[in-house]
């Protein structure tokens, strides 16, 4: 069955569920549905859609209940024949469920984040969806448990990456001269918009905790974010400033990580992140806090190492035991590729969107049917 698809999007970054939401899109145009996107004017997944062949629609979004927004959205829907509506953040939630209830059109909510919401009359937002998709399970059982989501209602779809086509184009030497690595220095890398949740404070104080016993330790920052300028004054006020690189925003992700020793995760909440996920499927040792759906990914011990949220000592021990031990390190990053490749693979997230898809639109066929008038032909 094929479908046509609208995704909202209010977010103006260009972090990991963004880039979820456009391979998606993409993986699900190839494979022969329509999609289409409505975000703001200056977002970037905006220009980075329209990049890859995907039509957007453009509106303002200027609040949960900007009627413009909603009636834009109603008019694309109508138009372009939208069967599914599927929202992402909380402004573009309340305008795309409002509009796919008016025009109607199914509607999904996709939670990117691991954080509980309150799902009360006052946001009824949450009782709008057909269904919610978590990005992951612990996710799913958060929003379940914890926030009263009716399970039958919340599915767990992983994001997933399309391994074939992630690899470096540059080799390990050259990547790490250009960044200006010396030859004997083991090189942790960081992915991710520089923003407080992802804790890089921390891995700041287990650099400077490995000083003495790993002083060929250098911490690389690939992103950008409005953290950027606080952690530059954090490094230099910890004493490790000589020892990190910040690299600003970089599309030379597989690059990077081929160039690396491990990837770190110092986060103190999570769904379930890219950045860990290409890591582990490219091969490399990760060590990462045990927050979200994190443990999905990094089973400790077997896909590699994990520490408590705040823990600058259970992360510095961590990396130590990588650096000090080759061979943990490479069992580690290839039980890693091994795990990722089977399960979060780009080709199962789109089987299982497919699935979710199929199972919404014969629902409301069959519904449709029960409320047909007796006695009428179809």
């Amino acid at each position: 069955m094929k479908h046509r698809i609208l995704h909202t999007e209010w977010s103006d970054g260009w972090g990991g569920q963004e880039r979820r939401i456009v391979t998606e899109m993409e993986g699900m145009k190839a494979r022969g549905h329509g999609v289409l996107l409505a975000t703001r004017p200056q977002a970037r997944i905006a220009e980075e859609a329209r990049a890859r062949g995907i039509g957007v629609e453009t509106l303002p979004f200027a609040g949960k209940f900007h009627l413009s927004t909603i009636a834009g959205l109603v008019r694309l829907i109508r138009r372009e024949g939208i069967g599914i509506v599927d929202t992402h953040s909380g402004i573009d939630s309340w305008c795309g469920g409002l509009a796919a209830g008016w025009a109607g059109a199914a509607l999904v909510r996709t939670r990117h984040l691991n954080i509980p919401l309150r799902r009360n009359p006052f946001n009824f937002v949450h009782y709008l969806p057909d269904r919610v998709v978590a990005c992951g399970e612990q996710m799913r059982r958060t929003l379940v448990e914890d926030c009263g989501f009716p399970a039958r209602k919340v599915v767990s779809i992983p994001t997933g990456i399309a391994f074939g086509s992630f690899r470096a184009g540059t080799d390990r030497a050259t990547l790490r001269a250009r960044i200006g690595l010396a030859e004997g220095d083991w090189m942790v890398l960081m992915v991710g918009i520089l923003r407080s949740v992802k804790r890089h404070e921390l891995a700041f104080e287990a650099l400077a905790r490995l000083r003495d016993e790993l002083p060929a330790m250098r911490l690389v920052l690939a992103g950008d974010g409005p953290c950027r300028e606080a952690l530059r004054e954090h490094a230099s006020t910890s004493g490790v400033a000589d020892r990190v690189i910040f690299l600003g925003h970089r599309e030379d992700v597989p690059d990077l990580l081929a160039a690396s020793d491990a990837l770190l995760l110092s986060s103190r909440s999570e769904g379930v992140p890219q950045a860990v996920t290409q890591a582990l499927g490219c091969g490399l040792p990760v060590v990462a806090t045990r927050v979200g759906g994190v443990p999905e990914l990094v089973i400790h011990e077997r896909t590699g190492l994990l520490a408590q949220p705040g823990d600058a000592a259970g992360i510095a021990e961590a990396l130590l035991r990588l650096a000090r031990d080759p061979v943990l390190a490479l069992r580690l990053g290839t039980a890693g590729r091994e795990h990722v490749q089977r399960h979060f693979s780009l080709d199962a997230m789109l089987d299982a969107t497919e699935r979710l898809f199929d199972e919404i639109a014969a629902g409301r066929c069959a519904s449709s049917r029960a409320v047909r008038p007796a006695g009428r032909e179809s």
